[in-house]
């Protein structure tokens, strides 16, 4: 299968000496919906920047479609749409003439028809002659999106793509990106919605302090540890000490009257013979899920880091 990003041993080392990616190493194929997971300052957002240019790496290799990023800067950009955090358009300008500025970056002409394709897909043909100032948070996140798209791009890079947009609008992008991959699009997607990688996303790298510390099927990822489940034991008084014959289960509170346990499905009978004399007014059962991954191992990795 033929290999849309390929990153070997990547290192970058700032100038004040933070070592941001360590060895970093990472295939997506061609056609690959795939999520990039991680904490903040675990490295993602150094990775894109080196990926889309305005980072320079301090050692190994990037290839975007098998040319090296070094080599064929020029043509590698024209490969990759980047869909960034922070809004980088012109306030001054409507719509249409911000993705026709942009169209004219990359040398496309007379790109008015797929323009219009786009706008319409994104929800913002009526915002076609509004000026960016005028749009909405959300609108402002499918420009950004359409400003990627633009030029075609074989490679999508979506960084937190809907960070602060309403729950329809989420799933509305989330169609249309299923849709865009459907059609042969590669996309790399950033996210701490992580229902979303869960969603979208058919493989998963979790990066912390700079490395990979898991990838794989994004299923198997979340039964990497166990496929453990939680249980939720809500009561109407306010919780104390927590039992110690609970401890086993890594019981935690979540608020004051709410409490967690974490097992395996094994030991669901010994679960409930441990809490049926504590006398909950609600349980709620739940299995194991890609945030749940997603924090035990970062956490496993800091702690090693820390120690």
């Amino acid at each position: 299968m033929a290999t849309a990003i390929s990153i070997k041993n990547v290192h970058k080392v700032y100038a004040k000496g933070t070592h941001a990616l360590k060895n970093f190493s990472l295939d997506i194929n061609s056609g690959e919906f795939f999520a990039l997971l991680g904490p903040n300052g675990g490295g993602k957002s150094t990775l894109i920047n080196i990926i889309a240019g305005p980072t320079k790496k301090t050692s190994g290799t990037i290839k975007i479609c098998g040319l090296d990023i070094d080599t064929h800067r020029e043509e590698t950009k024209f490969m990759i749409g980047v869909v960034p955090q922070e809004v980088n358009f012109d306030s001054f300008f409507n719509v249409n003439e911000v993705l026709t500025q942009c169209s004219g970056y990359y040398g496309i002409k007379n790109n008015q028809k797929y323009i219009d394709e786009i706008l319409e897909k994104l929800n913002l043909q009526e915002k076609k002659f509004a000026n960016t100032r005028a749009l909405s948070g959300g609108m402002k996140r499918r420009l950004l999106i359409a400003k990627a798209l633009v030029h075609k791009p074989k490679v999508l890079i979506l960084d937190e793509p809907t960070a602060g947009v309403d729950v329809e609008l989420r799933h509305n992008l989330w169609n249309y990106m299923r849709q865009l991959n459907k059609d042969g699009l590669t996309i790399l997607l950033t996210t701490h919605y992580l229902e979303e990688a869960e969603s979208l996303c058919k493989r998963t790298a979790i990066i912390d302090n700079g490395s990979v510390v898991a990838i794989d099927d994004t299923k198997k990822l979340i039964k990497s540890l166990g496929n453990y489940k939680e249980m939720t034991l809500n009561f109407k008084d306010k919780i104390g000490k927590i039992p110690a014959h609970l401890e086993e289960f890594k019981a935690r509170k979540i608020s004051d009257y709410d409490l967690s346990l974490t097992f395996e499905p094994k030991e669901l009978n010994k679960v409930l013979t441990a809490i049926k004399d504590l006398n909950p007014s609600d349980i709620e059962l739940q299995s194991q899920s890609l945030e749940d991954v997603f924090i035990e191992l970062t956490y496993k990795t800091n702690k090693k880091s820390d120690g």
